[in-house]
C-alpha cells in the first residue's frame, strides 16, 4: 500500500518538510481544510518536490462550485506534472450553512454526484475538446471561451476521491470517482458490512471494478515510545472519538458495534460544552474498534492484518516514534 505523510500547518516549514518526506520514502502528502485552505500548501509542496504524491484531504466540496473546483485542481496538477489529486468532502449542514454561507441540499449525496459530473463535463471540454452543456438539478455551465480555457493540458484531468461514511455518498463515490477516502471514525466491521458492498454497488453502475478504485483509509493509532505519550495519543483518540460520535449521521457506525444509544448521548453532552467528559465515555473496546492500539512495533502488522486486503493508502506520519523508526514503519508498510 501507499503511504502518506502530512505537511506543516506553518507554511514558513513546508519547503523543508516536503523534501523531508519524499527523503523518508512515503508516497505522498495531504493537507486538509482545518484552519487553512488546504490548496495553497500544496503549490508550495509541489514547488519543492519531484516525484511525491500530493492531495486534499479534503477539500470541503460544497463551499465551492465546480468550476472553481475545477480551476484549482487543474492548475495543481499541471504544475506538478500529474501529481495531484483532489480529494473532496461534503461537511455537514451546519458547517455549510453557517460558517460558509452556501446552501447546502437535502441530498448532499445527489448534489456531489453532479458536483463532479459537471467537473468531468467542464474538463472534457478543455482537455478533449468537448463543448460544455451541464445542466442539472443543482449546477449548470455551459459557457467556455479561448480565453478562460487553459492551454497546459499535457498531464490530463486530476483524479477525485470522495470521502464518504454513509452508505449512499459511499454508493456516489463508487459511481463517479476514482476513489475513497474512508473517514477516520468508522471500523473493519463497519467498511466490511456497509462501506465495501456500497462501493461496489456503485462501480457497478459505472462499469467498473475494484481493479479501477482506490480505498484510502488511515485508522486511529494509539501508541508511543514511553507511557507519557501513550497517554497523550490515547486522550487525543478518545476526545476526537467522541467527538465524531456525537454527530448523527455517523450513528450507524456505532450501531453496528451496538454502541448505537451513546450517539444521543454524546450530542447532547457536546450541546452542553461538556468536551472533556464526553472522551470518558470511549473505552478501550472502542479504541481498540476505532484504531489500533499498543507498542509501536505491532501498529504496522496490525494494519496490514485488518485493512491490507482493502485499502491502497494510508496516513503513516506516526508522530509518536523517532525519525529512523518512521521510515522504517513506512518501508514496511510499502512492502
Amino acid at each position: 500500500m501507499k503511504v502518506d505523510g502530512n505537511l506543516s500547518a506553518n507554511w514558513q516549514e513546508i519547503p523543508e518538510d516536503i523534501r523531508g518526506l519524499e527523503e523518508l520514502g512515503y508516497d505522498g502528502v495531504a493537507t486538509a481544510e482545518l484552519a487553512h485552505d488546504p490548496f495553497f500548501p500544496l503549490l508550495l509542496a509541489a514547488e519543492h518536490s519531484k516525484n511525491i504524491e500530493l492531495h486534499t484531504g479534503i477539500a470541503v466540496a460544497f463551499a465551492r462550485s465546480p468550476m472553481n473546483l475545477a480551476n484549482m485542481a487543474h492548475d495543481l496538477n499541471a504544475y506538478s506534472k500529474g501529481r495531484f489529486t483532489l480529494g473532496l468532502g461534503s461537511q455537514i449542514r451546519a458547517h455549510i450553512t453557517k460558517r460558509f454561507s452556501m446552501p447546502f441540499s437535502d441530498a448532499p449525496a445527489r448534489q456531489m454526484r453532479e458536483l463532479v459530473q459537471a467537473m468531468r463535463a467542464i474538463w472534457a471540454n478543455w482537455y478533449e475538446g468537448e463543448p460544455l452543456r451541464y445542466e442539472g438539478e443543482y449546477y449548470s455551465h455551459t459557457l467556455m471561451t479561448p480565453a478562460f480555457t487553459p492551454e497546459d493540458t499535457e498531464y490530463g484531468p486530476p483524479k477525485v476521491m470522495l470521502a464518504a461514511v454513509g452508505p449512499v455518498m459511499t454508493q456516489v463515490s463508487g459511481e463517479v470517482a476514482d476513489g475513497i477516502i474512508l473517514h477516520t471514525f468508522t471500523n473493519e466491521k463497519y467498511i466490511r458490512e456497509v462501506t465495501l458492498p456500497a462501493i461496489d454497488k456503485g462501480l457497478a453502475k459505472s462499469g467498473r471494478t475494484r481493479d479501477d478504485f482506490k480505498i484510502m483509509y488511515s485508522p486511529f493509532i494509539i501508541s508511543g515510545n514511553d507511557e507519557e505519550t501513550f497517554e497523550a495519543s490515547k486522550k487525543a483518540a478518545k476526545n476526537r472519538i467522541s467527538f465524531y460520535g456525537s454527530t448523527p449521521a455517523y450513528k450507524n457506525v456505532l450501531g453496528v458495534h451496538g454502541w448505537g444509544d451513546l450517539q444521543p448521548e454524546l450530542n447532547a453532552m457536546s450541546k452542553q460544552g461538556k468536551w472533556e467528559e464526553m472522551g470518558e465515555l470511549i473505552t478501550d473496546e472502542m479504541l481498540n474498534t476505532f484504531g489500533i492500539m499498543g507498542e509501536p512495533d505491532i501498529i504496522v502488522p496490525e494494519l496490514k492484518k485488518r485493512y491490507g486486503d482493502f485499502i491502497a493508502r494510508t496516513d503513516g506520519s506516526f508522530a509518536f516514534v523517532d525519525a529512523e523508526t518512521r521510515a522504517k514503519m513506512v518501508m514496511d508498510l510499502r512492502a
